[in-house]
């Protein structure tokens, strides 16, 4: 557990006391980090090493020496020099896509500049096998490092950095919940700043409220943050606050829920801010890359599920009376109705019963209307069925549906007409503008557990902030997600 600090503020007259966690003088933080991933990036490098030994144990080639070794292991030390430039350690407040989208450049781009110093300077004294099987492995060790590190930092306590919220209102709270939801993130909410007396001595989300926003210099030894989290702050006010909170990072969150934040560019137009905003997914390139990868993907996806999807069929022919596969109308992009197959996991009559059920518990209808699911449903076949939708394996023949360009690889799930019935026009018309997708952002956040609110805010951050790396990283989290089964029924 963190130790913690007494601050003593005065408040109105009134000295108020309060106990906030330390969790300052953290540096060794940022290269504990930085060796770890150092480290996997030799790894990766020996790996990469073995890689060609073997193929030089099968196929022949020129033996590499120790000399060679040497050098291409001090040169792989470039990629955590370009990732500590790129602030990535310990990379407090970056998300999960943001990191992957760093890592991927850096390792292509330091691993490509090594390819060009070889073939020009060194005139091909290193091995370009080593090279290239160290890349792929760059790609997939570091990052397993950095989980590992940053989960093991959770653990004890370390990991994070103070962070002050002004604002004790909804925006504050919103923040504050989201930032201890997700404590990966490292932005550690310690304390409150707020100019209404009735919020003093209370606390937001468990953080406490400890005085008026005039207060925070008082805090400049607790926290490194500064968060501003009142969206109808007049102008003057808060360049009053940014120019005189004593911080080394300050952030401002402006009044514009429910808009891109993904990709979002600052622009400075002679003083004056502007942000750039573009619809990824109306760009025609974006489209174009979508479409790629759904087919890359796709292809050998579809051929690799093939004989599964066949021996999966035959059990559902033994466990079940009935067809092994079932389809269902569904919505797709620009409101055109596709089938969506499946295999089948329900009883025949899946509709009487599913009434039936209904009709006899109260507390089954309200969670029906709520997720339109349940948890205990008895339309499905026991043991097979609950198996093949806890893996969501039944949805594998999907993938000839991608192929097809019903759906995609990562999208809004493909919904019945009497669950989109339940959303808003607006929403509605937003789903619509993009192909559903096999697995998407509530699938492998929430999976059967999110409601009908947690659907529409994710399923409209995803469209909203759409890129290449958002689809990379849920298509990862699914397989973690599908793995551990969590959530789903």
């Amino acid at each position: 557990m963190n130790t913690a600090v007494q601050q003593v503020l005065g408040i109105g007259g009134r000295t108020v006391s309060t106990v906030i966690p330390s969790i300052r003088g953290r540096a060794w933080v940022r290269w504990l980090t930085f060796g770890v991933d150092a480290l996997a990036v030799e790894v990766s490098l020996l790996f990469g090493v073995l890689i060609r030994q073997l193929f030089f144990a099968f196929f022949g080639g020129s033996e590499i020496g120790r000399q060679q070794y040497f050098g291409a292991a001090v040169g792989v030390l470039f990629l955590p020099l370009m990732n500590l430039f790129l602030e990535m350690y310990p990379g407090y407040g970056i998300n999960a896509v943001e990191r992957l989208r760093r890592r991927v450049y850096a390792t292509i781009g330091v691993f490509g500049a090594l390819m060009i110093w070889d073939y020009m300077v060194l005139r091909n004294e290193w091995s370009r096998g080593i090279l290239l099987g160290a890349l792929v492995f760059a790609l997939i060790i570091p990052p397993l490092f950095e989980s590992a590190i940053r989960s093991f930092l959770m653990h004890r306590g370390w990991w994070g950095a103070p962070v002050i919220v002004l604002g004790a209102n909804e925006t504050g709270s919103a923040l504050i919940k989201l930032l201890n939801h997700q404590p990966e993130l490292g932005m550690i909410p310690i304390a409150v700043l707020d100019d209404d007396p009735e919020t003093w001595a209370t606390n937001v989300e468990g953080v406490p409220v400890v005085g008026p926003t005039r207060r925070a210099r008082a805090l400049r030894y607790s926290a490194e943050v500064a968060v501003i989290a009142v969206p109808g702050l007049p102008r003057v006010q808060l360049i009053e606050w940014l120019r005189g909170l004593p911080f080394s990072k300050v952030v401002v969150i402006p009044d514009l829920s429910g808009m891109q934040t993904q990709g979002v560019r600052v622009l400075d137009f002679s003083g004056n801010l502007g942000l750039e905003i573009r619809k990824n997914l109306l760009v025609p390139r974006n489209q174009f890359l979508k479409k790629a990868m759904d087919r890359c993907m796709g292809i050998p996806l579809a051929i690799a599920a093939a004989p599964i999807i066949g021996l999966l069929a035959l059990a559902v022919k033994f466990a079940s009376r009935g067809p092994a596969f079932y389809w269902q109308e569904r919505t797709g992009l620009n409101g055109k109705p596709i089938k969506v197959w499946k295999l089948r996991t329900m009883y025949q009559n899946s509709e009487e019963l599913l009434r039936q059920h209904l009709e006899n518990r109260p507390e089954s209808r309200n969670q029906w209307l709520k997720h339109f699911k349940l948890k205990d449903d008895p339309r499905v076949v026991p043991v097979l069925g609950t198996f093949l939708r806890r893996t969501s394996l039944d949805e594998l023949p999907q993938f000839f549906s991608v192929l097809r360009g019903e759906m995609s690889l990562v999208g809004p799930r493909p919904f019945p007409g009497y669950h989109l019935a339940h959303f808003t026009e607006v929403f509605q018309e937003l789903r619509g503008s993009v192909r559903p997708g096999i697995t998407g952002l509530w699938q492998v956040s929430e999976r059967s557990n999110g409601d009908l609110v947690v659907q529409e805010k994710l399923d409209s951050y995803y469209i909203r902030n759409w890129s290449v790396w958002l689809d990379i990283y849920l298509l990862l989290r699914t397989f973690r997600a599908v793995a551990t089964g969590a959530g789903a029924h």
